[in-house]
């Protein structure tokens, strides 16, 4: 019981186990992993209708100051100037190693403010990270400030989001595009921060909600039938369908944006200037290629899980599993892998070994399920 005891609970802490939830410890945090349906159900459900994640764990942080962009630009790989007003972009803090030490969604708010959100397992990292560099930042006169939130988060995911939000919000949601971000009262609860993103690979929000009303704001979403609660067990399978990287598997601080495959988050801009941590081993990457490569994977028969060994057709060792699932939607098992370069090619023939036995599978290009962010 003590080591229960220890875990940090969200705002929603109570009301998952009114609800059902079985909770399990997630980074620090007691989490639901599934509620009353099961962890399939829900995840066909989040595809078909929509769900609620309870997100609170995340990092949320907001950079003032007029400095504000250069300071977060000092961390990451990405052009932030570039965004418009109420843009935002999935970034990645990087070491001199040119590592991955997070990453993260920098949203450039036309509140004078960047809004930042990063991972639970890694919030003392990021935050002893980022107070280090603020410290280095103002003694060489920046005027910048930091300051660490502490209100709910809440994740609505699904093909009826739209439909359901829409209700409690007088903003207009088709305005609001993919990687957009908005101040509103959302079903009577002001002063929320919705963000049109997610990690299910489904059109959705993050709702950032004052801490003593975000059970209000989840029981007015749950009032639509549309909307179910689902938990870690779904959200890693979504997100897994949807290509995207869970950090601490599939990207850590010794793999390289190069490696994880993902140059894209590097900002034009940046690879000129070269002035973010680790740019002088990462930008040679981008153009000599690297010896390994993250990868999607599919094979059928028993399933494939992290840590999994990678074989070439001969049997030699070619590399690992980082993440891995059967897929409810695709019927078979899909996984995320670093593969030799040689191999790495969509299509082509590789085998896993699955308790000493080799089994075929294939390179396969990511996203498993096609993704249907909301673009206007």
């Amino acid at each position: 019981p003590s080591a229960v005891a220890s875990l940090k609970k969200t705002p929603l802490f109570d009301f998952h186990r009114e609800n059902g939830g079985k909770m399990v410890e997630f980074a620090g945090w007691s989490m639901p992993v599934q509620y009353k349906d099961s962890h399939i159900a829900s995840h066909l459900h989040t595809r078909e209708h929509c769900s609620i994640f309870d997100v609170s764990h995340m990092l949320q942080t907001k950079v003032h100051g007029k400095d504000r962009v250069r300071f977060m630009e000092s961390l990451v790989v990405t052009d932030i100037a570039e965004l418009s007003d109420n843009q935002g972009t999935l970034s990645l803090f990087t070491n001199k190693e040119g590592g991955i030490i997070d990453d993260l969604i920098v949203t450039k708010t036309d509140h004078g403010y960047l809004y930042v959100v990063s991972n639970a397992g890694c919030a003392e990292k990021d935050s002893a990270h980022m107070k280090a560099r603020l410290a280095e930042s103002k003694a060489a006169g920046f005027d910048v400030d930091l300051e660490f939130l502490h209100d709910a988060l809440i994740a609505l995911q699904g093909p009826t989001m739209s439909r359901v939000l829409q209700e409690g919000l007088k903003e207009d949601l088709s305005k609001l595009t993919f990687m957009t971000s908005t101040l509103a009262t959302v079903f009577g609860v002001p002063g929320c921060r919705v963000t049109r993103c997610g990690y299910t690979g489904e059109d959705g929000v993050e709702i950032s909600v004052p801490q003593s009303r975000v059970v209000e704001l989840t029981e007015k979403l749950l009032a639509n039938s549309e909307v179910k609660l689902a938990g870690l067990g779904a959200r890693d399978s979504l997100r897994l369908e949807a290509g995207l990287c869970l950090y601490g598997n599939d990207i850590d601080e010794t793999t390289t944006p190069v490696e994880a495959s993902l140059v894209w988050t590097i900002g034009k801009r940046r690879r000129q200037t070269k002035d973010f941590p680790g740019a002088d081993i990462i930008i040679p990457q981008i153009k000599a290629k690297t010896a390994r490569k993250r990868v999607g994977l599919v094979s059928t028969g028993p399933p494939i899980r992290q840590h999994t060994p990678i074989l070439s057709p001969d049997g030699k060792l070619i590399g690992e599993v980082t993440s891995g699932c059967p897929s409810p939607c695709l019927k078979k098992n899909i996984a995320m892998a670093y593969v030799d370069a040689a191999f790495a090619k969509n299509g082509t023939a590789i085998q896993v070994e699955v308790r000493k036995k080799a089994v075929p599978a294939t390179v396969s290009k990511m996203p498993f399920v096609p993704t249907k962010y909301y673009s206007g």
